[in-house]
């Protein structure tokens, strides 16, 4: 298939969706062209190695500067300001030509930041439906209701309130307007679902999981585990993971120091915000900030923890970290749309003392450690390759085809 696929921010290891999705695309004989926006140098040494994988890539400005007056525009409406962030015209203008041309079979759109460029073709083309494919990721919705009953700051539970009441409403029209829409967990799907209000748009939403790149991520010898060591990893200024590492440091890493007082807690991931940072202060505590390489922190670490309080779609932290055999302690929410087994392919735990107990079980016994790791990587090459996921998204693609061409 020819397929032009818009994402409202570059593709890259961190944002490893996207990535993962395009360029297997591409490995399984399609031809992928991507229209995306970013402003940083970063952005255009993704750019590069995106064309290295053999994408067509067309690279959009977008400073932040204009993402805020977006969202200052949009204040005074009913859309949410997630909408808008990544809005950029010219974008909008070169999709509609090139799906002008006829050259593209599909269109296949990221997000919820990049659901307005699909609103807008379908515009354009109220006769004339192009076959759009939106991959929402996750329900924004269904995040944004644990986050506002969770957030400890009165302030930021107020405003993600408002942004919660517009993107429920605009979730719903994106619902009505869109055939297929992909999530990645039926959890989200459900959310989904329980928005219809009485329609039944049970064939409308597909799960299509998260893969892992097990070709990258891999284990590392055993001898080169360090004792005692507990890696979390995650983009750092998501605010799910900001809250994930502080009720970690907060309440479970005290539990585990009273039983193995030189265990160490190594927070990975890039942007971590001040307050984060600040964690370093303690000698236990490594705050990295953003590395080059996040393989080695998963491949040396005895254990690795994720601890998610709300989060919402498959969690990639786990599924890296058991791609690397490294053992896995994680919350129940952290593996609520995983198909693992309980006590074999990682340790579960709910609340802060069960999460600290299997930590320290896991830290005492090496055995255990080993057994559980390769129990890990094993599930993920069973359930998670990418091969695997790109059938499924060529299945949505033929269906959001055959919805263009049924003109309903």
């Amino acid at each position: 298939m020819k397929i032009l696929a818009i994402v409202p921010y570059v593709p890259d290891l961190v944002r490893v969706r996207p990535y993962q999705f395009l360029r297997h695309l591409v490995l399984a004989g399609h031809e992928v062209r991507l229209l995306t926006v970013g402003s940083s140098l970063a952005d255009g040494e993704a750019v590069e190695n995106l064309k290295h994988e053999g994408l067509q890539v067309e690279l959009f400005n977008l400073p932040k500067s204009a993402s805020y007056a977006n969202c200052l525009l949009a204040l005074p409406t009913r859309t949410p300001l997630q909408a808008v962030y990544c809005w950029q015209p010219k974008l909008a203008r070169r999709a509609a030509e090139l799906w002008k041309t006829g050259r593209f079979d599909v269109i296949h759109i990221e997000h919820l930041r990049g659901a307005q460029y699909g609103l807008d073709l379908l515009k354009k083309w109220p006769a004339f439906r192009p076959a759009i494919l939106w991959d929402s990721v996750d329900s924004i919705s269904h995040l944004f209701r644990q986050a506002v009953r969770q957030d400890t700051s009165a302030l930021r539970r107020f405003l993600r309130a408002q942004e919660l009441r517009r993107t429920e409403r605009y979730e719903r029209i994106l619902l009505e307007q869109f055939n297929p829409i992909a999530v990645t967990s039926p959890v989200d799907r459900q959310a989904f679902l329980e928005m219809a209000e009485g329609r039944d748009f049970s064939s409308r939403v597909r799960v299509v999981p998260n893969g892992v790149d097990l070709d990258y991520f891999f284990p590392g010898p055993q001898q080169d585990r360090q004792p005692n060591t507990i890696v979390v990893s995650g983009k750092m200024s998501y605010h799910a993971n900001v809250r994930m590492v502080k009720f970690l440091v907060e309440q479970v890493m005290p539990r585990v120091w009273v039983e193995i007082p030189d265990a160490n807690l190594w927070v990975v991931g890039k942007d971590p915000p001040e307050d984060l940072r600040a964690l370093g202060q303690d000698s236990r505590i490594n705050v990295t900030g953003t590395v080059p390489d996040l393989r080695p922190y998963l491949q040396r670490a005895a254990v690795a923890v994720a601890s998610i309080t709300y989060g919402a779609g498959i969690q990639n932290k786990v599924l890296e970290a058991l791609a690397c055999a490294t053992p896995m302690v994680a919350s129940r929410m952290a593996v609520s749309a995983l198909n693992v087994v309980e006590g074999s392919d990682l340790l579960v735990g709910e609340g802060a003392p069960e999460i600290a107990d299997q930590l320290v079980t896991l830290l005492k016994d090496a055995g255990l450690r080993e057994r559980v790791g390769a129990a890990g990587r094993d599930f993920v090459q069973r359930e998670h390759s990418w091969q695997a996921m790109i059938g499924l998204l060529e299945a949505g693609y033929h269906a959001a085809i055959d919805h263009a061409h049924s003109g309903i």
